[in-house]
């Protein structure tokens, strides 16, 4: 459904790759540029992930992943950048699972997640004990994430944990000589291994088996016995990984977590912060109110921040709470809009938030008291980031016509510097502009949306116009790169991307306007932006196509069980009815904030929850339909789009369905993400014709 964590209802993006690449700023595309962006190019883009930034600001690790569409998986490895000379060194390669590069605090060792080989055979009463070394040759794959460490200075990576299941997240102890990390606990051993049922609680209706709680462990960073400091039922991650990595409070005495009810994401919306002892003992509350989550130490002095949606209103976008002696206050409520994510400062008073801003994403400059100053990137849009001890700041960053590059600001305000080349071939492929187009919606809405011009755009020529509507609702098109745009653009379409009330650009006020709106709002919304781009005379108003993934998916089945004149409709992972979305997905409250109550109550105006499915209106669906989606999806279940392909097939509309057998919500892979795209392109231009 969403791609925000916690204000997540129904998600996706419009593009899976699109999140993954990032984007960088890249000079003006040349004149004489040969083609238009194909699919092929597609499978070209190299996605940067999570750069971190060493203390002392000299040198950046990142991952770099290229798709290969022969294996099917990336090939993915680790690179150091020097800040000062650009050069570039390869850390680690030939490893899978690649995750959160993590340096030392004194910035001589970085340690990773990858999958390991197969520990040897623990020691009586050391079951999550850890050799160190990676076993010996030919051992079988472990097939678990697991932490390595290795020097800086040269030497092999050692694997420093043999946790049972997966290691989700981990972090450096302030003194580096201990890691503290987040694992399940093993499965339970069968009495009867024939007796495997299990109880039914806020699981999804995928699941085969039970869940066990996520705890937290502490290991020496050389390797060693690891010490397991939380116990219970409550648990510090979820069967969709929505955990977020332990800290360590300055001193290194205790661990901030995020502690959730239980190990399904059904009831992660009531998370809050606990700290626990690194000597063990009971966890004590640190940020107890409802939603909160990601607490981190200021650098120094007792301060501490942490996310929660605004005012506990899981409608309202995520805030940056700060805490300090044991009060807690809204240090971003000036700025009203959602934080995607926020770093300390090396002052201890200030903070670094990253969110978007109408079309584009932005970084802030928030003081504990006072009003956030916007930084000014130029064309560089920024996605995830870090930052050093000396206020360096790394980050991935994306321009209208170029994928993700590195880059690097000396201090925050500074102009970004460019790091890295890695998707340079995309400059010598003729791109259509992207701009912001806003508009007045109904309510008195200020609204935006993006727009995408053929890259042979002549005074006076209308085109067919394809609507591509994010997912989410908690989302916000931006004039980032994006290749299905792209895609769509160069087969002659002049592509739309609105922002419909519940996107996440433009402040509290419209994200919240989805309350007990779900459909006819934002259906309102984005017909008001079509209109808009109507009224620049640039559309054949007679060949508009609608398509739209998860929520995207649910706006494209609304709008045309609502509004006629489409010519043709692409319906990925599309909700199509709220009370079967309730009873069978992960994220059953997400929906009951929507609504206000559950629909088997009498406040929770059941009615209400019908009238805005759908798949109450599909009787009125005349456009040719696409349907795709992923058969194990947990998030919005391929059943959804089961009913809407045998409404319309029984009304005698054209449909075609397409699954894909895997457990995603969009396709992870290079192979079907292709598919998916090609599928796309190809229905809307044989139906535009």
């Amino acid at each position: 459904m969403q791609t925000s964590r916690r204000t997540i209802t129904l998600c996706g993006a419009t593009s899976a790759l699109a999140l993954a690449s990032g984007l960088a700023g890249a000079p003006s595309h040349a004149v004489a540029a040969q083609r238009g962006f194909q699919l092929d190019d597609v499978a070209r883009i190299v996605a940067l992930q999570d750069p971190q930034i060493s203390p002392d600001g000299r040198y950046v690790a990142v991952i770099v992943a290229r798709p290969n569409v022969k294996t099917d998986k990336p090939d993915a490895e680790i690179d150091i950048l020097d800040t000062k000379s650009g050069a570039v060194r390869v850390f680690t390669q030939d490893r899978s699972g690649l995750a959160s590069p993590r340096w030392s605090p004194d910035g001589r060792r970085l340690a990773f997640i990858a999958e390991a080989e197969a520990p040897p055979e623990p020691k009586s009463g050391a079951a999550n004990s850890s050799p160190g070394n990676s076993s010996p040759d030919g051992a079988k794959p472990f097939g678990k994430a697991q932490i390595f460490v290795a020097p800086m200075d040269g030497g092999d990576p050692q694997r420093i944990t043999a946790a049972a299941k997966a290691v989700s997240a981990f972090a450096w102890s302030p003194d580096g000589a201990s890691i503290a990390y987040i694992a399940a606990e093993p499965d339970p051993k069968l009495e009867d291994p024939h007796d495997d049922a299990f109880e039914v609680t806020d699981n999804n209706f995928l699941v085969r088996k039970p869940e066990t709680s996520s705890q937290l462990w502490v290991v020496p960073a050389a390797g060693g016995e690891a010490r397991e400091l939380t116990h219970g039922p409550t648990s510090l991650d979820t069967d969709q990984g929505d955990g977020a990595a332990p800290t360590y409070a300055p001193d290194g005495a205790t661990i901030a977590v995020t502690r959730f009810p239980g190990p399904w994401f059904g009831p992660a919306f009531r998370s809050t912060v606990v700290s626990v002892p690194t000597s063990g003992g009971e966890a004590r509350n640190l940020a107890p109110d409802r939603g909160s989550r990601e607490l981190k130490f200021a650098p120094s002095g007792s301060l501490a921040a942490y996310l929660r949606p605004r005012g506990g209103d899981q409608n309202n976008g995520d805030a940056v709470y700060v805490l300090s002696g044991g009060k807690s206050k809204d240090a971003t409520a000036a700025l009203a809009r959602h934080v995607n994510a926020f770093a300390w400062l090396p002052d201890g008073r200030t903070l670094l938030l990253h969110g978007e801003d109408g079309t584009r994403s932005y970084f802030w400059v928030q003081p504990v008291s006072g009003d956030a100053q916007r930084l000014d990137l130029g064309e560089v849009q920024p996605r995830t980031f870090s930052v050093a001890r000396n206020g360096a700041v790394a980050f991935v960053g994306v321009t209208p016509t170029h994928p993700a590059e590195l880059y690097v600001l000396d201090r925050p305000g500074a102009a970004p510097r460019r790091m890295t080349h890695l998707n340079d071939f995309i400059d010598q492929i003729a791109l259509g502009r992207r701009e912001g187009v806003d508009w007045r919606g109904p309510g008195g809405f200020a609204e935006d949306g993006v727009l995408t011009y053929p890259a042979d755009d002549k005074i006076g020529a209308h085109y067919p116009l394809a609507l591509v509507i994010h997912g989410g609702p908690a989302a916000g098109s931006t004039t980032a790169f994006d290749p299905l745009p792209a895609l769509l653009a160069s087969k002659g379409f002049l592509v739309f991307e609105p922002n419909y009330r519940g996107s996440t650009n433009l402040g509290d006020a419209y994200q919240h306007a989805i309350f007990r709106d779900t459909g006819p709002g934002p259906g309102a919304d984005v017909m008001a932006g079509l209109a808009k781009v109507e009224s620049l005379g640039v559309v054949d108003p007679a060949r508009i196509v609608v398509s739209g993934w998860s929520y995207g998916g649910y706006m494209t089945t609304w709008l045309t069980g609502h509004y006629g004149g489409w010519r043709a409709a692409v319906a990925g992972a599309p909700l199509t009815d709220w009370m079967l979305d309730y009873t069978i997905a992960f994220y059953q409250e997400g929906d009951v904030y929507m609504f206000g109550d559950t629909p088997w109550r009498p406040s929770g105006k059941r009615n209400l929850w019908r009238d805005q499915s759908p798949i109450a209106s599909a009787a009125h669906v005349t456009a040719p339909t696409l349907l795709m989606g992923d058969v194990g999806d947990p998030n919005v279940p391929l059943v959804n789009a089961y009913e809407w392909y045998h409404a319309l097939r029984d009304h005698g509309v054209a449909v075609k369905f397409v699954a894909y057998p895997a457990d995603t919500h969009f396709p992870h892979d290079i192979v079907r993400t292709l598919d998916v795209y090609r599928r796309w392109t190809d229905w809307l231009v044989t139906h535009d014709r």
